[in-house]
């Protein structure tokens, strides 16, 4: 490539972006529409890379034959327009990383359960002896990963529906659909808007990859049956040149079907049925829930299909340890169990957490509101929860939702706070559930700093 690429976002995707780019020999500039961190600029300037920040030289743009963009711009942005109208190939940085491997590439996406999925199936690789790595939204970016580690047998990568509105030719071994429900519209438009984005991962599978499938039996609400039944929509509507594999948390798949499910006969059961089939006790694994029992499937699948064997896939459930933030429990404070799964950022996944606390809750939930639907939540919040702890600066749409449902709504401005009313108010025996539904960035700059705050000020009392 004669000229340089330009890549749009000096994020951990624009970063790693950089670092690849320079590991190939690729000349590269990155430029970014706001203002840089110093460090930031130090350890590009350090791999001889051009920063331009506080907008966008678009003749400098449209000159170039790439451009890498961060998957946070969405397509109708100017500059990204600007490239593409000048004859650019515009692409993002998991694009840019598969066209400079020769690992196999399992591609996890889905609304909820793709950090704790993709976690899962690498530590089964790695117990089971493959050479493997995990890499996207889950820590690193691809791109990063591959100029740090290079090439590995196995890539195990957690994709978004942004990351994946600019593919093009990416083509995982083995793709993972997760269940959807209604996430981003503000950038999709709708459900079809989203789950057309996620069924990209397989547009360009071909007949010796795998596609591994939800079932709409899995639901728990409405919401994840329309995005079930709009995955079966595309599968029936466009198709996939893939194996297709089932996973089915509420029963087995039928005999015609590869995938995995649990004996009717015994609910304790899981079977793997890629022959030769292979069954184990869901006591065995380390992840309880039905949500994870449902990772845990849809990642053996995959780890079956990687060639783990029986006994090492087995050894891999029982000693993975769950993940930061994700229903993780901090600690109990005189009776009051505190938990915390700030990456409950939707309301499907604040769902699963509601749902797998079995004692009485004080629940702390708000943000940034992604066009939530509350009404899903209405009978588990009116079983299990008596006080709702409002965490955001605009609440009158989860207060409206709740009124009728819980004995005592309230505000506060701080995780602290949160902590300190939920520990005043709580019982013996209760739980405090931080799963706010929302993201966090009106008074966080990510839900891992909301959990970390959160974990902080229950460990102070």
């Amino acid at each position: 490539m004669s000229r340089p690429i330009t890549i749009l976002g000096a994020g951990e995707s624009g970063l790693g972006a950089a670092k690849l780019a320079v590991s190939r020999g690729l000349e590269c500039r990155v430029s970014d529409a706001g203002a840089v961190s110093d460090s930031l600029a130090d350890e590009l300037a350090s791999l001889g890379v051009e920063l331009e920040q506080g907008g966008h030289d678009l003749s400098r743009l449209k000159a170039g034959e790439l451009v890498i963009k961060s998957p946070g711009i969405p397509r109708s942005a100017p500059a990204v327009q600007a490239a593409i109208e000048a004859g650019c190939e515009v692409i993002g940085e998991i694009e840019f990383a598969a066209r400079h491997t020769t690992a196999k590439i399992v591609a996890i996406t889905g609304t909820n359960g793709k950090t704790t999925t993709t976690a899962l199936l690498h530590h089964l690789l790695v117990e089971g002896g493959v050479d493997a790595s995990c890499a996207g939204n889950i820590g690193r970016s691809f791109a990063a990963a591959l100029a740090e580690d290079g090439d590995k047998a196995v890539y195990v990568l957690e994709v978004s529906s942004f990351q994946l509105e600019d593919t093009v030719d990416f083509s995982p071994h083995i793709a993972i659909i997760l269940g959807l429900s209604p996430d981003h519209l503000d950038r999709h438009g709708d459900l079809k808007g989203y789950a057309a984005a996620k069924w990209r991962i397989t547009l360009k599978q071909g007949e010796g990859d795998h596609l591994i499938l939800a079932s709409e039996s899995n639901s728990n609400s409405s919401e994840n049956s329309e995005g079930s039944q709009e995955i079966e929509r595309l599968l029936k509507q466009t198709g996939t040149r893939a194996t297709v594999h089932r996973i089915n948390a509420s029963g087995p798949i039928t005999a015609a079907e590869s995938g995995a499910g649990l004996d009717l006969k015994d609910n304790t059961q899981i079977t793997f049925s890629q022959q030769p089939p292979y069954t184990m006790s869901i006591q065995e694994l380390a992840l309880q829930g039905k949500h994870n029992l449902f990772n845990s499937m849809a990642a053996g699948v995959a780890a079956r299909v990687l060639e783990v064997s029986n006994i090492d896939l087995r050894e891999g459930f029982k000693h993975f340890k769950s993940l930061e933030h994700r229903l993780e429990p901090v600690g109990k404070v005189n009776g009051i169990q505190f938990i915390n799964d700030s990456k409950a950022t939707n309301v499907n996944a604040a769902w699963y957490a509601l749902d797998s606390v079995k004692t009485p809750i004080i629940w702390v939930v708000g943000g940034v509101d992604k066009g939530n639907d509350y009404s899903e939540l209405l009978e588990l919040v009116g079983e299990k929860v008596h006080t709702i702890i409002c965490l955001g600066k605009k609440n009158a749409k989860i207060k409206k939702a709740f009124a009728g449902s819980v004995q005592r709504i309230v505000e506060v401005e701080s995780a602290e706070e949160a902590a300190l009313y939920g520990y005043r108010v709580g019982a013996p025996g209760d739980t405090v559930l931080l799963a706010p539904a929302c993201a966090s960035f009106d008074l966080f700059s990510s839900y891992e700093e909301r959990g970390q705050r959160f974990k902080s000020a229950v460990r102070s009392l």
